[in-house]
């Protein structure tokens, strides 16, 4: 019965260790996670507007631009898949690279190529254990992401995007991007959007009446394209990247708080077993006293 108890008792010691660690990466991502915030709403409306100019430029031009023109034959499509670098957050990387997989079946299903870019060593483990081909990587930045890794990023996607894909093996026609779309503190949503050729969404307002708007594009729409659309590609990386390090901390604290939760509960369970055995013991202890004792009086009455 004792060593059933030291047992308890260093599982007990276990578990108070582990929670102290899930505690301390619960509260460093509560406290990372409004920065986080903060970088996600200040980026979003440039992003947006950057956008809605290119959207402008692509709509209000007669300019047939590789960048937003599609390709009559494509053959290989590229995939950009957001994850983290570190675990212990919950289904947030899983999440984007089952995304991930859906959406290279589905262009697969189109008859095309697919080329995976990827960000995080999560989805860079998950590939290599499974022998697939990578055609770049980065990590090191997942939850905390800079414009220079944004930008060296959306450097190596459009480079494959301007390579001829019918001659070039980098060469891609589209580029796609996986990421967590931040919600809320309780909700992020994994998301697949293409980002080239650039989608024009038709808008559902209504359609203002008076003259339509008139832009002049100086020297041409040809040379407006050229700069805005590196700076699209930019701009819309790094705010997949800063929406993906808030989901991430944002799955961390509710997976670490979840754990912390369950260590509790686990502590809680094993005192109580400790406790009915350390009674258990004393009781056994009492009955061997009680009955020696009978024992030492009964040989005592048999000697008189």
């Amino acid at each position: 019965m004792g060593a059933q108890l030291r047992v308890y008792r260093r599982r007990m010691r276990s578990v108070k260790a582990t929670k102290k660690i899930t505690k301390a990466m619960e509260l460093i991502s509560a406290s990372r996670i409004v920065k986080a915030q903060q970088r996600v709403a200040a980026s979003t409306p440039y992003a947006n507007e950057l956008t809605r100019a290119v959207s402008a430029v692509a709509s209000y031009s007669s300019v047939n631009h590789p960048l937003t023109s599609p390709s009559e034959n494509p053959k290989r499509a590229a995939i950009l898949v957001i994850s983290a670098d570190r675990g212990m957050a919950g289904a947030y990387s899983n999440n984007a690279i089952k995304e991930g997989e859906q959406l290279a079946a589905l262009i697969r299903s189109r008859g095309l190529e697919v080329s995976s870019y990827l960000v995080g060593r999560k989805a860079v483990n998950y590939y290599r254990f499974r022998n697939r081909a990578i055609s770049g990587s980065w990590s090191g930045f997942s939850d905390t992401p800079t414009y220079e890794d944004a930008k060296s990023v959306a450097d190596a996607l459009i480079q494959a995007f301007l390579a001829d894909a019918q001659t070039d093996k980098a060469g891609v026609d589209e580029i796609h991007i996986v990421f967590t779309e931040f919600k809320s503190m309780l909700t992020q949503n994994a998301l697949a959007k293409r980002m080239l050729p650039l989608e024009v969404v038709e808008s559902d307002a209504p359609v203002p009446s008076g003259l339509l708007p008139m832009y002049e594009f100086e020297p041409n729409a040809e040379v407006v394209l050229n700069a805005l659309l590196p700076r699209y590609i930019e701009a819309r990386v790094f705010n997949a990247m800063l929406q993906s390090a808030a989901s991430e901390h944002a799955a961390r604290r509710r997976a670490m708080k979840s754990a912390t939760d369950n260590a509790d509960e686990l502590i809680k369970s094993l005192t109580r077993l400790a406790n009915a055995a350390r009674q258990a013991e004393i009781t056994q202890e009492i009955s061997e006293i009680v009955g020696g004792a009978d024992a030492l009086s009964s040989a005592n009455a048999g000697s008189e």
